[in-house]
């Protein structure tokens, strides 16, 4: 994030705002917040031209039927950042990051069929010469992501009445299930309507309309059904280092089996927590964590996680560069809008 960045009090409030409501009306953000409608306006616009903020639409794979994993890469030397580019390229990868040691990346698949995964894990990455090792491990339950991200970081900077002005039910993601029982079937228009969404999470229903070949009144109760069966959710993305978050890192904790969904409820409680998921293999919860430095991630890591019971074994993997995160491509620590939107 370049020096010139700068994010106010006022910027964190319309950030958060967004989290609770990312359609709102810059009219109606502005007269909860008390700021002029322009004033709103041109924050946002300054803070996603900055790349401190995305909003965007995202598909849960899930709700179409297909399992969603998480793979660990361990790279030759020298090879780590093409293979990281190259994954972040590809649609069904939604987020990838460099491990501390530089021979390492990790990565989410969001695969929207069973052939593309296979493709992906079975064929494509074992081939690749660079590519030492690979594990990869699916997603059992996920306790905390989705519209769930920052929420609980940013939490308290708007006061209970004004989150309920713009709509606040409490946090919008709640555990579930990673593939649901009754897979949804997307329609053309509702493929228009997500790729419209994708590129810009507050497109307008009269611009969602056009792009789908519809109406505005058809495109809104198809919106709100995809949002509401979950087949979809608008994610407001933050830099995190914007907001003064420095060190990061994956966690790869090994608990009790008795204890899996205590901790993984519990860490989603936790601030510095962005993402955790039960999963497959020797360690049976992933979390990724924000935190402002080293110092913090390791108090934090030490003394709130160390000491939950059922804990056997943690694995703390800082992060040496996000290339991606919730499908966006990321440049240092800047947000990048997609050449399409």
């Amino acid at each position: 994030m370049s020096e010139s960045v700068t994010v106010q009090p006022d910027d964190v409030r319309i950030i958060r705002a967004l989290q609770i409501a990312p359609r709102a009306s810059f009219a109606t953000m502005a007269s909860v917040l008390g700021l002029t409608e322009s004033a709103v306006n041109r924050r946002y616009r300054r803070l996603r031209a900055d790349g401190v903020l995305r909003v965007a639409g995202t598909v849960n794979p899930g709700a179409l039927g297909q399992s969603r994993w998480l793979v660990r890469l361990r790279c030759r030397p020298g090879s780590v950042t093409a293979i990281a580019d190259a994954l972040a390229k590809r649609d069904d990868v939604n987020w990838v990051a460099l491990s501390a040691a530089g021979c390492e990346v990790t990565c989410a698949t969001q695969s929207r069929t069973r052939e593309q995964r296979e493709n992906l894990l079975g064929r494509r990455l074992p081939r690749t010469a660079a590519v030492l090792d690979i594990n990869a491990f699916a997603m059992l339950r996920q306790f905390m992501g989705g519209r769930g991200h920052y929420w609980a970081a940013l939490h308290g900077v708007l006061s209970p009445e004004e989150e309920a002005a713009l709509g606040s039910d409490g946090p919008p993601f709640t555990e579930s299930p990673v593939v649901t029982r009754d897979p949804a079937h997307l329609t053309p228009e509702d493929e228009k309507i997500l790729d419209g969404l994708a590129a810009d999470g507050r497109a307008s229903l009269v611009d969602l309309a056009a792009a789908a070949d519809s109406t505005p009144g058809r495109v809104s109760r198809r919106l709100s059904a995809l949002l509401q069966r979950r087949i979809a959710h608008i994610d407001v993305e933050i830099s995190a280092a914007a907001l003064g978050y420095h060190a990061r890192a994956n966690l790869w904790l090994r608990v009790h089996p008795s204890a899996v969904k205590t901790v993984g409820r519990t860490l989603a409680r936790e601030p510095e927590i962005a993402f955790v998921a039960a999963i497959s293999g020797p360690h049976n919860i992933h979390a990724v964590a924000h935190c402002r430095d080293l110092d913090e991630l390791f108090e934090f890591t030490s003394d709130r996680i160390g000491g939950l019971a059922g804990l056997q074994s943690m694995e703390v993997s800082p992060v040496l560069q996000h290339i991606k995160q919730a499908g966006t491509l990321l440049s240092g620590d800047r947000l990048i809008e997609p050449s399409h939107g």
